[in-house]
């Protein structure tokens, strides 16, 4: 073979490479974009069962229920001289 058939081959196989890894690297970009679409996809699901399965169960975070609870407690009571202040130094 001449020099002109070497250099042709090696243009070729040079080419062909670079064909290769490109395509490879599109590939694996294209595969990491899909994992990340599907754990999105999956994280919304998981959203939407939460909500629909705690729909009207969960009180909403503003409310507080013992905010106006009765006042039942006996040992609030026992001392009527709960108020009074006495020093002993005056």
């Amino acid at each position: 073979m001449n020099n002109k058939n070497h250099r042709l081959i090696l243009l070729t196989i040079v080419i062909l490479i670079v064909f290769v890894v490109s395509g490879y690297i599109y590939w694996k970009n294209k595969q990491s974009n899909a994992g990340e679409k599907a754990i999105d996809k999956a994280g919304n699901a998981s959203e939407k069962i939460t909500d629909s399965a705690t729909k009207g169960v969960l009180p909403s975070v503003g409310a507080n229920p013992l905010e106006n609870k009765p006042d039942i407690n006996p040992a609030d009571k026992t001392n009527p001289f709960k108020n009074i202040k006495t020093n002993p130094f005056e």
